[in-house]
């Protein structure tokens, strides 16, 4: 695969990525344990804020990878 095509389909993964995990985020965000405190809140923001850069961390070292 091309390193062209990589990225076109590294691209829409990453789209696909973001968009999921903001739908989650605010779909847990409404449960009463984390809106119950500001603590609890505090947590979950930094944690969903954050938290969807590990995934996309191999994704992104896979499409800048050299052509073989």
């Amino acid at each position: 695969m091309t390193i062209r095509t990589r990225k076109l389909v590294g691209t829409v993964a990453l789209l696909c990525l973001v968009i999921v995990w903001s739908l989650v985020g605010m779909a847990l965000a409404q449960a009463p344990w984390i809106a119950a405190t500001k603590l609890g809140q505090f947590v979950f923001y930094v944690v969903a804020g954050l938290g969807w850069v590990l995934p996309a961390m191999p994704l992104i070292a896979w499409m800048s990878r050299p052509d073989s």
